[in-house]
């Protein structure tokens, strides 16, 4: 049987271009049949990436069969799998976020957590020797996860090995990399044809603190005022998102990529207190901008406090 590679659910750059790497090595390297496949809509940089580097839109799968094998990649988070997830036969973990637990194998398997900034960076050790036998596409896709992921090294996740892997791949590619970078961020900022409900789950993750559930969203753009421009209407949606998707609150973080700072949008005094608490904001008005706010992971969600 085929297995299937795939991130987590609001695919980003990272969690379309892993599985699109890994699935190369398993079937090319180790002579294992795999297929990556996504979890939802990529967003407009991860679709920059698959026209850029010439793949394919990858197939879409809602949820998992029994006993199907696959390989989880840029997530360990069963919030963030298929329902079914813990009835398939998932056979390795790669991934660069902490361990969370709720997922049940159905026997041993390979798990890879490294504190690096990205999946792509952890995928490129694992190969070893075998990274010289990479195509140009598979490169290209590992280049754009490492820098989408670091921001281009803005993001405090960043670490030496991931700019060491950009600047081999970026050399072997000839690629200017502050040049592509732009172009990445360029796709990501447009997000003209994305509803509110659209943009507010694009990179988003739920995360519970101390008994209130969030909706944890993040948009990292060059042109914050796009979707500034649309804050009233963004606070509006928060109200359905958060009760279709069962949260107490949405928190919207946009994020200037070249000013290094977030905007935390403020529809209620829950969040406001949210804002004060965790960041040590002081709040007036309905937004808040925190200075050198850049990383979810790292910044924000360890942060967090009611």
């Amino acid at each position: 049987m085929t297995t299937l590679v795939f991130g987590h659910k609001s695919p980003d750059t990272d969690s379309t271009g892993s599985p699109l790497i890994w699935a190369w090595y398993l079937n090319e390297v180790k002579g294992v049949e795999a297929k990556p496949v996504l979890l939802g809509q990529p967003n407009t940089e991860a679709a920059f990436m698959l026209k850029r580097w010439g793949f394919d839109m990858l197939d879409i799968i809602e949820d998992v069969a029994d006993d199907q094998p696959c390989v989880i990649v840029d997530t360990n988070n069963p919030a963030e799998l298929p329902a079914n997830i813990n009835g398939a036969d998932v056979q390795a973990i790669i991934d660069h976020h902490k361990l969370v637990g709720g997922l049940e194998t159905k026997g041993p398997i390979d798990i890879t957590i490294r504190p690096l900034a990205c999946t792509a960076t952890i995928m490129y050790d694992l190969m070893g020797d075998d990274v010289a036998k990479m195509p140009e596409n598979i490169k290209g896709a590992a280049l754009t996860c490492i820098l989408s992921d670091t921001l281009e090294f803005r993001s405090p996740t960043t670490t030496d090995r991931d700019r060491e892997v950009v600047a081999a791949l970026a050399a072997d590619l000839g690629v200017n990399v502050s040049e592509y970078a732009a172009e990445m961020f360029a796709a990501k900022s447009d997000v003209s044809e994305f509803s509110d409900a659209e943009l507010i789950r694009m990179d988003s993750k739920e995360y519970e603190v101390s008994g209130t559930k969030f909706r944890v969203s993040v948009l990292e753009t060059t042109a914050p005022e796009i979707p500034l421009g649309r804050k009233e209407s963004l606070m509006e949606t928060f109200k359905t998102v958060a009760a279709e998707d069962g949260v107490d609150e949405v928190l919207l973080f946009v994020v200037d990529i070249l000013k290094e700072e977030a905007t935390l949008l403020i529809p209620n005094d829950v969040v406001k207190d949210v804002a004060e608490k965790s960041f040590g904001a002081t709040v007036e008005g309905d937004a808040v901008v925190l200075p050198g706010i850049m990383s979810r992971k790292k910044q924000i969600i360890p942060n967090l406090a009611v």
